[in-house]
């Protein structure tokens, strides 16, 4: 078996309006192409950035996710940036608050995390 890279990862949100904005006019993520799927009342947007693809669903109803413990599963998706204090400084003035920036132990490397609309964690890292 030969896996190429990663295609895609799929997030479940629960507010159309909040989590495009979030994905699109803050992150600077691509919508390649959106839909309404009537027999799933759900929304279907696929988003790229770079070589990377978000299927972010809208879906209403779902159970928020469990953090504190973390539960199994997707614990964080990770964003290579070439200046962490310079991404946070952009972060907070679009008003998405960070955590504090602290050194990766096994990298040496700065990083730190924030969320999207529905608390799942993003990491942005050097």
């Amino acid at each position: 078996m030969k896996l190429n890279k990663m295609h895609h990862i799929a997030i479940i949100g629960s507010n159309y309006e909040k989590s495009r904005h979030f994905y699109v006019d803050l992150l600077g993520f691509e919508v390649i192409r959106e839909n309404y799927r009537e027999e799933k009342k759900d929304y279907k947007i696929d988003l790229k950035l770079g070589e990377s693809e978000i299927e972010l669903f809208i879906v209403q109803g779902r159970p928020k996710r469990p953090s504190y413990p973390e539960a199994y599963g997707l614990r964080h998706l990770a964003f290579h940036v070439e200046s962490v204090e310079e991404t946070v400084k952009e972060l907070n003035r679009l008003g998405i608050e960070t955590e504090p920036i602290r050194v990766d132990t096994f990298t040496d490397k700065k990083m730190t995390f924030f969320h999207d609309p529905d608390g799942l964690p993003l990491e942005i890292h050097e």
